[in-house]
């Protein structure tokens, strides 16, 4: 088992762990993703559930946010509810361990106080041997940094001023 986290303030870091998810897919080998702080569903990574095919078994993806931006300053009782909801599926989903677990924006997730740093520490030191875990979004903690075995940090050298987000690339 290996946990891999991708943070910074760029762009890219679900992306980098969606890219795991297909070669890991591409092995017949199952997948759990589940999003923190998110709510849409007309992103490609659940779009994508409908029309995987045979491998549609081997793909779960799971949402605990709801639609429209948390506020980070002050999150609200339904964001901090969903967030625990979404740790209590990881902690469900070890005791049948996918190949790969991904827990997209917990890292921001943690940052901002919707879960217990310890809480999430714990879960990624006892996971079973078998899954390989990632984690993204903005601002890790100094201990989910230590937690991991492998740390990026993406950062924006250049972007577009106006940019706007592209269907199939961005979402």
């Amino acid at each position: 088992m290996a946990t891999y986290l991708y943070t910074g303030i760029g762009a890219g870091k679900t992306t980098n762990s969606l890219g795991l998810a297909l070669r890991s897919l591409g092995h017949g080998h199952r997948v759990v993703i589940i999003q923190f702080m998110k709510g849409r569903k007309d992103i490609g990574e659940c779009l994508f559930k409908e029309k995987i095919g045979e491998l549609g078994d081997k793909y779960e993806i799971y949402q605990y946010g709801r639609i429209g931006f948390v506020d980070l300053d002050n999150p609200s009782e339904e964001d901090k509810e969903k967030a625990g909801e979404g740790l209590e599926k990881a902690k469900n989903v070890l005791n049948d361990p996918p190949h790969l677990l991904i827990l997209d924006e917990i890292n921001l997730a943690v940052s901002v106080g919707l879960l217990d740093e310890d809480e999430v520490v714990e879960l990624i030191e006892n996971a079973p041997e078998k899954t390989d875990i990632v984690l993204t979004g903005r601002y890790a903690t100094y201990k989910m940094l230590k937690a991991s075995d492998y740390v990026n940090t993406i950062l924006p050298i250049k972007m577009p001023k106006d940019i706007t987000a592209k269907k199939g690339i961005n979402y």
